[in-house]
């Protein structure tokens, strides 16, 4: 593997394509000028083949063997209407195009993910799989800067189930604009990747008994449940108390941002803390 070569491949010029196409007209191997075609079906049949010489050597032969010797532009326009996405479901450019409408609806530009997404719809993209990353998008890039977000994808995916396609296609579009112009946050995933390594690194994860619960008298004696406050009896709505695992020490996995609704969030959990870490001085 160290001596292998990685080479980009990117599409060809219009121009490009245009000198292939008029090598093929005159080549020997290929028809050797048997076959008058307008400049401008040239250029259009280059323009629809998305960069790709195959699809375009492909119409080419296709036009010849459908219209004949002579092919105008208004003959090639009737066979190819719709411009060629070059767009592999399972290849490359269909992980690039998929970033490509993540990263603009991070960005908050919903025209820009407009574009990304409805390259998938016509390139016959599953609307499903479309919807599975906006909801993702929801909690991993918003969150709780809206937390109407997430509720707004699921409904336009129910919505989506219930029409189908084509009109489904409004469900995809009103989601990808609704997440685009929202506020954005990462605090969730953040708190997520924290939490994680703590799980994976701490000493102990046993549950303190005051948080255990005791539906026997004999748990109860052994101390289930002793000590523990419940938050509802106080006016707060939140008490004192140590509700991490035994021996560990509180830490801030959490960290709210100040966009959106999150600044009040981080507000309500500032509060919060300052009570229930005044327990034993924490």
């Amino acid at each position: 593997m160290s001596r292998s070569h990685v080479y980009l491949l990117t599409p060809l010029t219009v121009e490009q394509i245009v000198t292939i196409l008029e090598r093929a007209l005159s080549d020997e191997r290929g028809y050797g000028g048997n076959i008058r075609m307008s400049k401008e079906a040239v250029e259009h049949l280059a323009t629809i083949a998305g960069g790709d010489a195959r699809i375009a050597l492909n119409c080419l032969e296709l036009a010849v063997l459908t219209i004949g010797k002579n092919i105008s532009l208004t003959q090639a326009q009737k066979i190819f209407e719709k411009r060629s996405q070059r767009y592999d479901k399972s290849g490359e450019d269909h992980y690039n195009t998929i970033s490509a409408f993540i990263k603009s609806m991070r960005g908050s530009d919903a025209d820009a993910a407009l574009v990304w997404l409805f390259k998938m719809l016509e390139s016959g993209e599953d609307p499903r799989f479309l919807f599975r990353r906006m909801t993702i998008f929801a909690s991993e890039d918003i969150g709780n800067a809206d937390p109407r977000a997430l509720a707004t994808v699921v409904s336009a995916w129910q919505a989506f189930e219930f029409v189908g396609l084509p009109e489904g296609e409004y469900f995809l579009a009103h989601a990808c604009i609704y997440l685009s112009q929202a506020p954005k946050s990462n605090a969730v995933k953040r708190a997520m990747d924290n939490v994680r390594h703590f799980v994976q690194t701490a000493r102990s994860l046993e549950v303190p008994l005051h948080l255990r619960n005791a539906p026997v008298k004999g748990m109860q004696e052994q101390g289930y449940g002793e000590g523990y406050l419940y938050p509802h009896d106080e006016e707060e709505g939140v008490v004192p108390g140590h509700y991490f695992p035994a021996g560990a020490q509180p830490q801030d996995f959490y960290l709210p941002s100040d966009h959106g609704e999150e600044k009040g969030v981080a507000e309500r959990v500032r509060k919060a803390k300052a009570i229930i870490r005044t327990v034993e001085g924490r």
